[in-house]
């Protein structure tokens, strides 16, 4: 089917508001919109085709010293709920 018109995002929060909106449809990751699908704005389309996320994976050598701003960042990682 084509659709006239069409809008493009470099962000998330723009493609989310505007979907809010009712300009269309938008591939976002869920937890950016759990107060939307809470509250019935948004509701999830094709949902058995999306992917889950399973986490983060971060690969580093465990032998070199690693930056202190590394070590900040992989430690918030390792302890977060994503």
């Amino acid at each position: 089917m084509r659709v006239d018109g069409q809008l493009t995002f470099n962000s998330t929060i723009p493609m989310i508001d505007a979907t809010v909106s009712g300009l269309g449809i938008a591939y976002v990751p869920e937890n950016l919109v759990t107060d939307e699908l809470r509250s019935g704005r948004l509701v999830l389309m094709l949902d058995e085709w999306c992917p889950l996320f399973p986490g983060c994976c971060l690969y580093y050598p465990t032998r070199r010293q690693n930056s202190p701003a590394f070590a900040v960042i992989a430690n918030a990682l390792r302890h977060a709920d994503v």
